[in-house]
């Protein structure tokens, strides 16, 4: 099937409908604001169709129309075809390279001691890991996979479930031999308590309050301790005896079996949120992107993650 004729001027309307800007798109392209614009009139010209309003409201910007939207996943899933079919001529199909990202928590704890598994199964592709707090946008920067840990919805993204979790306290072995041992509940008022705020903005995040309140128990100053924004760090102090948090199985799992952590009281409680695989909406995977996810899938099945 031969290539549609006004690439360019496609080109052109897919920087400018994910950026909301002809200036932007400009940019991106290399040329001025007003080519941008004479490309995509042209374009509305030849199929007599709207592509954009203008904003009335707030700052002038770009608002596709239905038209618009109804093409642009599929459009834009016909440019990551030809980028990585451009990708695979540059390199001669030496490498391919697999944009994956996911929180720095998750990759600490759980990928990166499983990870080398992935590379000897499929050494033609070469892995790039984007391990960032932030959420990375699938519409504007280059990535295959992400991981992300949530109710599955996200917007422009399709999701699938890789590993449910569970909350329970954990603490340094040392904390069992203290002056006053951790062994009750009671004995949390002897301790620190170590707070994961990563996930601050979500009120379904449990907490040590919530955690509490959820076997009826009330602890004073549950709210008082030291509070770190990442889960990673939460789990390194209590290794280091800096207190006790309360943790996720999935990303103390390793610390528990090597005996750097342990429960020292307390049954765990289901979390709302899971770990899913995403990918953009409407795009076809590429190969090593599937084998990525069917690897993933696989590791949290050995592990008895998945349900």
């Amino acid at each position: 099937m031969r290539a549609p004729g006004h690439l360019n001027a496609l080109r052109a309307f897919e920087s400018a409908a994910r950026h909301c800007s002809y200036i932007r798109a400009a940019e991106e392209l290399n040329v001025s604001p007003a080519a941008v614009g004479q490309l995509i009139r042209g374009l509305e010209d030849s199929y007599n169709v709207i592509l954009f309003h203008r904003s009335r409201s707030g700052p002038a910007r770009l608002v596709l129309t239905e038209v618009a939207l109804s093409i642009l996943l599929e459009l834009q899933g016909g440019f990551d075809l030809l980028g990585a079919a451009v990708e695979t001529l540059k390199t001669g199909g030496a490498m391919v390279c697999l944009n994956v990202t996911s929180s720095p928590a998750f990759a600490d704890k759980w990928l990166l001691q499983r990870v080398e598994s992935f590379q000897i199964l499929f050494p033609q592709y070469e892995l790039r890991l984007d391990s960032n707090i932030r959420l990375v946008n699938f519409a504007t920067e280059r990535v295959d996979l992400g991981i992300r840990f949530g109710c599955g919805q996200w917007p422009g993204l399709v999701s699938t479930h890789l590993m449910s979790d569970e909350f329970f306290p954990v603490c340094s072995p040392s904390l069992l031999l203290d002056e006053h041992p951790l062994t009750s509940i009671e004995a949390l008022a002897f301790h620190p308590l170590l707070h994961d705020v990563s996930m601050r903005d979500s009120p379904e995040f449990l907490t040590w309050k919530t955690w509490l309140q959820n076997i009826g128990r009330v602890h004073e100053g549950v709210e008082r301790g030291l509070q770190i924004n990442n889960s990673a760090t939460v789990i390194q102090s209590a290794i280091c005896g800096c207190g006790v948090a309360l943790s996720r199985r999935s990303l103390v799992a390793a610390d528990l079996a090597a005996g750097r952590l342990v429960r020292p009281f307390g049954e765990a409680q289901p979390s709302i949120f899971s770990f899913y695989i995403v990918a953009r909406e409407g795009t076809p995977i590429s190969a090593a992107a599937q084998a990525f996810k069917d690897w993933l899938l696989g590791q949290a099945s050995n592990d008895g993650l998945l349900n």
